[in-house]
Protein backbone atom coordinates (compact mmCIF):
# COMPACT_ATOMS: atom_id res chain seq x y z
CA UNK A 1 0.00 0.00 0.00
CA UNK A 2 1.17 3.93 -0.81
CA UNK A 3 2.48 5.91 1.61
CA UNK A 4 2.94 9.43 2.36
CA UNK A 5 3.84 11.14 5.25
CA UNK A 6 2.02 14.47 5.75
CA UNK A 7 4.45 16.80 8.20
CA UNK A 8 3.47 19.60 10.52
CA UNK A 9 3.48 22.98 9.51
CA UNK A 10 4.15 25.48 12.92
CA UNK A 11 2.00 28.75 12.89
CA UNK A 12 -1.38 30.19 11.99
CA UNK A 13 -2.26 30.41 8.34
CA UNK A 14 -5.20 32.00 6.91
CA UNK A 15 -6.04 33.92 3.48
CA UNK A 16 -3.49 36.23 4.44
CA UNK A 17 -0.29 34.77 4.19
CA UNK A 18 -1.51 31.51 2.70
CA UNK A 19 1.64 32.41 0.44
CA UNK A 20 4.31 31.47 2.61
CA UNK A 21 2.26 28.31 3.55
CA UNK A 22 2.39 27.68 -0.29
CA UNK A 23 6.34 28.15 -0.31
CA UNK A 24 6.75 25.81 2.99
CA UNK A 25 4.83 23.40 0.89
CA UNK A 26 6.94 23.60 -2.32
CA UNK A 27 10.13 23.01 -0.12
CA UNK A 28 8.82 19.95 1.18
CA UNK A 29 8.41 16.75 -0.13
CA UNK A 30 6.30 15.74 -3.20
CA UNK A 31 4.61 12.80 -5.15
CA UNK A 32 3.57 12.15 -8.20
CA UNK A 33 -0.06 10.96 -9.54
CA UNK A 34 1.51 9.24 -12.23
CA UNK A 35 -1.36 5.76 -12.45
CA UNK A 36 -2.91 6.84 -15.85
CA UNK A 37 -6.08 5.34 -16.29
CA UNK A 38 -8.67 4.50 -18.85
CA UNK A 39 -6.91 5.75 -21.64
CA UNK A 40 -7.54 5.44 -25.04
CA UNK A 41 -4.62 8.24 -26.23
CA UNK A 42 -1.97 8.08 -23.69
CA UNK A 43 -2.69 12.13 -22.90
CA UNK A 44 -0.65 12.07 -19.67
CA UNK A 45 -0.28 15.46 -17.57
CA UNK A 46 2.75 15.66 -15.29
CA UNK A 47 0.83 16.13 -11.95
CA UNK A 48 2.92 16.15 -8.24
CA UNK A 49 1.54 17.26 -4.99
CA UNK A 50 2.72 17.94 -1.44
CA UNK A 51 0.96 17.64 1.86
CA UNK A 52 1.24 18.60 5.25
CA UNK A 53 -0.73 19.72 8.45
CA UNK A 54 -1.66 22.89 10.40
CA UNK A 55 -2.62 24.17 13.63
CA UNK A 56 -6.21 24.05 11.72
CA UNK A 57 -6.07 22.42 8.61
CA UNK A 58 -4.54 19.86 5.75
CA UNK A 59 -2.41 21.47 3.50
CA UNK A 60 -1.79 21.00 -0.33
CA UNK A 61 0.14 22.37 -3.05
CA UNK A 62 -0.66 20.72 -6.13
CA UNK A 63 2.21 21.17 -9.25
CA UNK A 64 0.52 20.21 -12.80
CA UNK A 65 2.10 20.68 -16.01
CA UNK A 66 -0.86 20.01 -19.05
CA UNK A 67 -1.38 20.99 -22.91
CA UNK A 68 -5.40 21.60 -21.91
CA UNK A 69 -6.18 24.17 -19.10
CA UNK A 70 -9.74 24.60 -18.60
CA UNK A 71 -11.78 26.77 -16.21
CA UNK A 72 -15.17 27.14 -16.59
CA UNK A 73 -17.22 26.56 -13.13
CA UNK A 74 -16.23 28.98 -10.50
CA UNK A 75 -19.41 28.67 -7.70
CA UNK A 76 -18.72 26.59 -4.96
CA UNK A 77 -19.69 22.32 -5.34
CA UNK A 78 -19.86 23.00 -9.25
CA UNK A 79 -18.73 19.90 -10.93
CA UNK A 80 -15.17 20.77 -11.35
CA UNK A 81 -13.99 17.58 -12.38
CA UNK A 82 -15.08 18.73 -15.55
CA UNK A 83 -13.17 21.48 -15.75
CA UNK A 84 -8.87 20.81 -15.25
CA UNK A 85 -9.51 19.17 -12.03
CA UNK A 86 -6.89 17.78 -9.04
CA UNK A 87 -8.92 15.62 -6.35
CA UNK A 88 -8.50 14.81 -2.48
CA UNK A 89 -10.14 12.17 -1.06
CA UNK A 90 -9.79 10.92 2.32
CA UNK A 91 -11.34 8.70 5.61
CA UNK A 92 -10.81 8.95 8.75
CA UNK A 93 -10.38 6.18 11.52
CA UNK A 94 -12.26 3.21 10.35
CA UNK A 95 -14.70 5.07 9.02
CA UNK A 96 -15.96 3.27 5.50
CA UNK A 97 -17.14 6.66 4.52
CA UNK A 98 -14.67 9.78 3.22
CA UNK A 99 -14.72 13.18 2.08
CA UNK A 100 -13.90 13.95 -1.80
CA UNK A 101 -12.32 17.25 -1.70
CA UNK A 102 -12.46 18.22 -6.14
CA UNK A 103 -10.58 21.65 -7.03
CA UNK A 104 -10.55 23.24 -10.73
CA UNK A 105 -7.69 25.09 -11.92
CA UNK A 106 -9.03 28.30 -10.31
CA UNK A 107 -9.54 26.26 -6.62
CA UNK A 108 -13.60 26.12 -7.20
CA UNK A 109 -14.64 23.51 -4.80
CA UNK A 110 -16.53 20.71 -5.04
CA UNK A 111 -16.59 18.70 -1.31
CA UNK A 112 -19.27 15.51 -0.52
CA UNK A 113 -19.30 12.77 1.91
CA UNK A 114 -20.37 9.28 1.51
CA UNK A 115 -19.32 5.43 1.01
CA UNK A 116 -19.16 5.47 -2.63
CA UNK A 117 -19.83 7.23 -5.88
CA UNK A 118 -23.94 6.95 -5.02
CA UNK A 119 -25.90 9.35 -2.86
CA UNK A 120 -23.06 10.86 -1.69
CA UNK A 121 -23.97 14.18 0.89
CA UNK A 122 -22.93 17.32 -0.26
CA UNK A 123 -20.87 19.47 2.27
CA UNK A 124 -23.01 23.12 2.87
CA UNK A 125 -21.37 25.57 0.51
CA UNK A 126 -20.90 28.04 3.24
CA UNK A 127 -18.58 25.31 5.18
CA UNK A 128 -16.52 24.78 1.65
CA UNK A 129 -16.28 28.38 0.91
CA UNK A 130 -13.75 28.22 4.01
CA UNK A 131 -11.22 26.15 2.30
CA UNK A 132 -8.62 28.70 1.35
CA UNK A 133 -6.94 28.96 -1.68
CA UNK A 134 -3.74 30.31 -4.35
CA UNK A 135 -4.47 29.87 -7.74
CA UNK A 136 -1.41 30.63 -10.26
CA UNK A 137 -1.44 29.21 -13.72
CA UNK A 138 1.07 30.20 -16.63
CA UNK A 139 -0.46 29.78 -19.74
CA UNK A 140 1.60 28.26 -22.47
CA UNK A 141 2.36 30.68 -25.75
CA UNK A 142 1.35 27.81 -28.52
CA UNK A 143 -0.13 24.29 -28.15
CA UNK A 144 3.18 22.91 -28.68
CA UNK A 145 3.74 23.41 -25.22
CA UNK A 146 2.11 23.07 -21.85
CA UNK A 147 0.41 25.09 -19.55
CA UNK A 148 1.49 24.98 -15.82
CA UNK A 149 -0.40 25.89 -12.86
CA UNK A 150 -0.36 25.38 -8.74
CA UNK A 151 -3.00 25.28 -6.51
CA UNK A 152 -2.34 25.72 -2.72
CA UNK A 153 -5.07 24.78 -0.51
CA UNK A 154 -5.62 25.11 3.34
CA UNK A 155 -8.59 22.36 4.65
CA UNK A 156 -9.90 23.52 7.60
CA UNK A 157 -10.54 20.82 10.22
CA UNK A 158 -14.72 22.57 9.96
CA UNK A 159 -14.76 21.40 6.36
CA UNK A 160 -14.87 17.49 7.68
CA UNK A 161 -17.87 18.31 9.03
CA UNK A 162 -19.07 14.52 10.46
CA UNK A 163 -15.86 14.47 12.49
CA UNK A 164 -15.04 16.36 15.20
CA UNK A 165 -11.32 16.85 14.40
CA UNK A 166 -9.38 19.01 16.72
CA UNK A 167 -5.43 18.05 15.39
CA UNK A 168 -4.18 15.15 13.02
CA UNK A 169 -0.63 14.71 15.00
CA UNK A 170 0.19 10.91 15.08
CA UNK A 171 -3.07 10.58 13.02
CA UNK A 172 -3.07 7.95 9.92
CA UNK A 173 -5.70 8.51 7.65
CA UNK A 174 -6.67 6.36 4.22
CA UNK A 175 -6.50 8.53 0.81
CA UNK A 176 -5.80 9.01 -2.28
CA UNK A 177 -5.14 12.12 -5.10
CA UNK A 178 -6.41 12.53 -8.46
CA UNK A 179 -5.97 14.75 -11.67
CA UNK A 180 -8.58 14.55 -14.59
CA UNK A 181 -10.46 16.92 -16.82
CA UNK A 182 -13.72 14.98 -17.90
CA UNK A 183 -14.70 17.73 -20.51
CA UNK A 184 -11.15 18.88 -22.03
CA UNK A 185 -9.96 18.11 -25.17
CA UNK A 186 -7.98 15.15 -23.70
CA UNK A 187 -10.20 14.07 -20.80
CA UNK A 188 -8.04 12.21 -18.35
CA UNK A 189 -7.95 10.35 -15.61
CA UNK A 190 -4.60 9.57 -13.24
CA UNK A 191 -4.39 8.50 -9.64
CA UNK A 192 -1.52 8.24 -7.17
CA UNK A 193 -2.71 4.88 -5.57
CA UNK A 194 -3.67 2.78 -8.56
CA UNK A 195 -6.74 1.35 -9.23
CA UNK A 196 -8.25 -1.44 -10.41
CA UNK A 197 -10.95 -1.58 -12.39
CA UNK A 198 -12.55 -2.18 -16.16
CA UNK A 199 -14.29 1.49 -15.75
CA UNK A 200 -14.10 4.72 -14.34
CA UNK A 201 -14.34 5.54 -10.77
CA UNK A 202 -12.36 7.16 -8.79
CA UNK A 203 -14.47 6.50 -5.90
CA UNK A 204 -13.14 2.85 -4.74
CA UNK A 205 -11.71 3.31 -1.58
CA UNK A 206 -10.33 -0.38 -1.13
CA UNK A 207 -7.66 1.23 -3.18
CA UNK A 208 -6.97 3.73 -1.00
CA UNK A 209 -2.95 4.30 0.16
CA UNK A 210 -2.21 5.80 3.34
CA UNK A 211 -1.25 9.58 4.59
CA UNK A 212 0.35 9.55 7.92
CA UNK A 213 0.17 13.12 9.94
CA UNK A 214 3.81 13.37 11.21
Amino acid sequence: MKEVYAPFIPGTYNENNLDELSVLLEKGEKYAIDNLLWSDTQYFPSVNFSIAHVKNGVALKYFVEEQYTQVTYKAVNDPVYKDSCVEFFISFADDQNYYNLEFNALGTALVGFGKDRNGRLAVPNDTVSGIKVLSKINWAEDLASFNKWELTLLVPFDVFIYHDIQTLNGITSRANFFKCGDDLPEPHFISWSNIDSPVPDFHLSQFFGTVKFI
